[in-house]
């Protein structure tokens, strides 16, 4: 008797429960899944691009994951373990996931997907593109660079030897000539298991170049631009940072830096898409404020960069980025060949 008045008690609350619920679905909680192609560490692009993810989660409302990768098989790994996941965005940074969002996003069509600073070709219209105009910021630091050189000879140290990184060499080089014809440029590349985490491949690359005669060797190294620097340094040439204001690592040496906003790009388009605006590619120029180099910043003097105490450069630097933004200069752009 006591059983049977139990049961009709549970079945009873189960019928209620169950009619106050019809209809009604449970509301998914939000969440933003970052996928690196390499450990953030000292790489302060990765930096920005954590940063820009946290922030647009917070806004949102969202819990935020960072998985980081270090090579294709734990990129594979990782967006696998993403996917299985669903969250409201699943974001890949770099053109490391140029392959696998050519492919995944078609076979999951109902998640998000975003890529941060590239493009999978045959974009899905589940996948959403940030790129930038890279290679805008990088003439305006060769423009520096061809003012302030006094050998007329320049270097880079790049990561790799691709189109995509070539965005920070050629352009670099171009805006040099602008103002100075005679101006000559010499790239070498980091390479190796970690071109893109290596300071002391990085260093040897530099000190090659410094050796050549160059007073101004510009890093594009990533987390490899410390070497670049210290070798800079150690020869009195100076050099530039990438990404973010790099001055204060080593005061004195570095002139200005080739800044991309990845941060800002990056959680204006986590927004979009957890608003039900998704798709599509944005780029980011110096018109739209997405790139650009610290001497156009308000906070310029107070920094430790050596462009600061060079105001007819600064005032030059002004000037040609008005006229990139008006039309009147036109930079090559490495990566569309």
């Amino acid at each position: 008797m006591r059983t049977t008045s139990t049961l009709a008690i549970l079945t009873t609350a189960t019928l209620t429960l169950a009619a106050c619920g019809a209809g009604q679905q449970p509301t998914a909680a939000k969440s933003v899944i970052l996928i690196t192609p390499n450990p953030v560490g000292t790489n302060s692009f990765l930096q920005l691009s954590v940063k820009g993810a946290e922030a647009a989660a917070k806004e949102i409302g969202a819990s935020f994951k960072l998985y980081e990768s270090k090579d294709p098989t734990s990129i594979a790994q990782n967006l696998d373990a993403a996917v299985r996941a669903r969250p409201t965005v699943i974001v890949g940074v770099s053109f490391s996931f140029d392959d696998p969002f050519a492919t995944l996003p078609k076979q999951h069509p109902q998640q998000q997907f975003l890529q941060v600073d590239s493009c999978a070709k045959g974009q899905a219209a589940n996948l959403t593109c940030v790129s930038f105009k890279e290679h805008e910021a990088a003439y305006l630091a060769g423009v520096e660079a061809g003012l302030l050189s006094k050998s007329g000879k320049l270097g880079v140290v790049a990561a790799l030897d691709s189109p995509f990184v070539h965005r920070w060499i050629d352009p670099f080089f171009a805006g040099a000539r602008s103002v100075a014809p005679s101006a000559t440029g010499t790239p070498l590349y980091v390479g190796g298991n970690n071109p893109f985490s290596d300071p002391a491949r990085a260093k040897a690359q530099a000190q090659s170049l410094t050796g050549q005669g160059a007073d101004i060797v510009a890093a594009a190294a990533s987390a490899g631009n410390q070497g670049v620097f210290e070798a800079a340094a150690a020869t009195g040439a100076k050099s530039f940072g990438v990404d973010v204001d790099q001055c204060a690592q080593s005061p004195g040496t570095i002139i200005d830096n080739v800044l991309k906003h990845v941060d800002v790009a990056e959680r204006a388009a986590i927004k979009d898409i957890a608003a039900g605006r998704a798709g599509g590619v944005k780029v980011y120029g110096l018109k739209e404020g997405g790139v650009g180099v610290s001497a156009l910043g308000d906070d310029l003097a107070a920094s430790t960069c050596v462009v600061a105490s060079s105001p007819e450069v600064v005032t030059k630097v002004k000037q040609v980025r008005d006229d990139i933004v008006a039309g009147k200069v036109t930079v090559a752009d490495p990566l569309a060949g």
